[in-house]
């Protein structure tokens, strides 16, 4: 396709939506981020994969089409962003892969999610032109890809400027010029410091009665509470619970740990929690040192955390 260099369009004021999550609703299996559900769900009704196009949005015709001449948008929490010649806002998915491009929305997922179409599509003043592509579909169509990303648009932007599907299902954001994801960098300040337990990514450590378990980078256990749950991504653990079993601050994954799911939880309080498999995981202050399972099975309702996600029940 051919590319070349463009100009920006004037800058697009962005409101920014609250982002939704998608998980599963149980212990043996957590429903995969990227799979839409039917409208009709709590997901659709929040903004999520299967909701179906707000009042105002563009037709599927329209949302199909190609980007034509890109230019550099800014929010005030997402920072810099792509949108299209409408001003519509272009978004990547974390299940799709850049090397080698490949779309992995179809169905219900790309009627939820748009495919930005190959063809017409001119860089942005100062973005790199080398970025844009194109990749073929499984139906034989050309879907535009940036930096090596599928590109789309998502059914619950109504207008130019719109980025409600920014972090939905911690899989889909916004396009940074760059053809990274979207992201404001945080004012200067000092860091937030690491819920207590917390000392870096988690791994997986063996225990003689427990087996494979989940550790933080202080080689702390991770447990789970019963009455959280991971649809929706709830924790049930506050105030004093919380000054016991501190939350998990967001980790790197270390290996052993399974892919999916691994997302941040946006806690009522303001803090980030980490999850394995959707489900809130925390440290207990009864453990002093590396090993230590002290919290297994404290209340019939904590227990320490398989590679999966699942709860650890062996006594």
């Amino acid at each position: 396709m051919g590319i070349k260099r463009g100009t920006t369009l004037a800058a697009v004021a962005v409101v920014v939506a609250l982002t939704a999550t998608a998980c599963g609703g149980d212990d043996t299996k957590a429903a995969d981020a990227a799979q839409p559900v039917a409208a009709a769900s709590p997901q659709a009704q929040s903004g999520g994969y299967g909701a179906e196009n707000s009042a105002g949005s563009a037709t599927n015709a329209d949302a199909k089409a190609a980007a034509g001449q890109l230019a550099v948008a800014d929010s005030e929490k997402i920072g810099s962003f792509l949108a299209d010649s409408t001003g519509r806002t272009l978004y990547r998915f974390d299940k799709d892969t850049a090397k080698p491009p490949k779309s992995n929305c179809e169905g219900d997922c790309e009627k939820t999610w748009p495919v930005v179409a190959a063809g017409d599509a001119t860089a942005a003043a100062g973005m790199d032109p080398a970025l844009l592509g194109e990749v073929v579909r499984g139906d034989g169509t050309k879907q535009l890809t940036i930096a090596g990303w599928p590109a789309y648009r998502f059914g619950k932007d109504a207008k130019a400027g719109d980025v409600n599907g920014q972090g939905v299902g911690g899989v889909w954001f916004a396009f940074a010029p760059d053809g990274k994801k979207a992201s404001k960098a945080a004012a200067p300040a000092a860091p937030e410091a690491p819920a207590e337990g917390q000392g870096g990514g988690l791994t997986v450590a063996k225990d003689p009665k427990l087996g494979d378990h989940v550790v933080d980078g202080k080689g702390m256990t991770v447990y789970r509470f019963k009455p959280d749950t991971a649809w929706p991504m709830v924790s049930k653990c506050t105030g004093d619970c919380l000054a016991k079993w501190p939350a998990v601050a967001p980790a790197e994954k270390g290996k052993g740990i399974i892919e999916k799911n691994y997302l941040v939880l946006d806690r009522p309080d303001g803090k980030k929690q980490q999850t394995v498999n959707c489900w809130p995981v925390y440290t207990f202050t009864g453990d002093k040192k590396p090993g230590d399972v002290n919290g297994q099975g404290v209340g019939g309702t904590w227990y320490a955390v398989a590679p999966d996600g699942k709860l650890i029940t062996a006594k």
